[in-house]
């Protein structure tokens, strides 16, 4: 008995969505971008290139450089913590990483709001882990330790370090043993045999997981608030108040799409790694 036919029309729905969820605003979001700022708050519909001008001002510059320097450290760090646990649990027994792929899954359940506060508090004078430090008599005194950007460089890690040993997880889950065992036979020493053998066959995943934690980081809209000082605010953030505490929705959504644009540009990179390592 034939199962079945799929009528044709069920695959325009997923065009459909994309469609009315992301082209239609962002077009609109564009067409603003070119709009006329109105001295009441608003903007007059036009075509004119003052919004993206301002992308050569000193102070989109700085912002921008702030927000890709925090990104790209934040993914750095995550990358480099994530590749080496990532190995060591692939060494272990199913069972155990099942539990620990578990724990990670439960951190992506929690709210960026409830991570941020949870953070803002244990880092804080009163009730933080100064005290801790104090009692021990590593410091002097209690002190707080935000907002700052060593804070703020805490709660962007904690949250892309899942992401991170998610993407690493399955490559490395399986990478032959024996490539290694090989290496290790012709005297490679274990530092040499990692670093020649292990992280080139998994260079893809590797900068995969690297571009997925950048991204990520890079719209990073509340931990910059809630951790860090106005000086590291992300892009996001900035769009926000571009938005509405300077009611300049022009530069706004100029802002926006080029976060956009960023942002696709690197996920096509990230597809493109892994492809290129998956060929390997």
């Amino acid at each position: 008995m034939n199962g079945a036919v799929t009528p044709r029309w069920i695959a325009l729905w997923p065009a459909l969505m994309l469609g009315l969820f992301f082209l239609v605003p962002f077009g609109i979001m564009i067409s603003v971008s070119f709009a006329q700022r109105d001295a009441g708050g608003f903007y007059q519909p036009g075509f004119e290139l003052a919004s993206y001008a301002r992308f050569l001002a000193p102070f989109f510059a700085r912002v921008l450089g702030v927000s890709l320097a925090v990104s790209l450290g934040a993914a750095a760090i995550c990358v480099l913590l994530a590749f080496p646990f990532t190995v060591f649990l692939a060494s272990m027994s199913r069972k155990v990483q099942t539990r620990v792929l578990v724990v990670l899954l439960s951190v992506l359940s929690l709210s960026e709001v409830i991570i941020g506060f949870s953070l803002s508090t244990l880092l804080s004078q009163t009730a933080g882990i100064g005290n801790l430090f104090y009692w021990l008599g590593l410091i002097e005194a209690p002190r707080a330790y935000t907002p700052s950007l060593f804070a703020l460089m805490t709660g962007l890690c904690y949250l892309g370090f899942p992401f991170a040993v998610l993407v690493l997880y399955a490559p490395v889950s399986r990478l032959d043993p024996e490539v290694v065992e090989a290496a290790r036979t012709m005297g490679a020493s274990a530092p040499r045999a990692f670093m020649g053998v292990v992280v080139p066959m998994l260079r893809g995943a590797i900068v995969g997981a690297f571009i997925l934690v950048f991204v990520f980081t890079l719209g990073s809209y509340l931990l910059p608030q809630l951790l860090g000082r106005p000086e590291h605010w992300t892009l996001s953030v900035h769009i926000t108040d571009q938005a509405i505490y300077q009611a300049n929705l022009p530069f706004a959504a100029a802002m926006s799409v080029f976060l956009m644009l960023v942002a696709m540009a690197l996920v096509g990179l990230s597809s493109l790694a892994a492809r290129d390592g998956g060929a390997a």
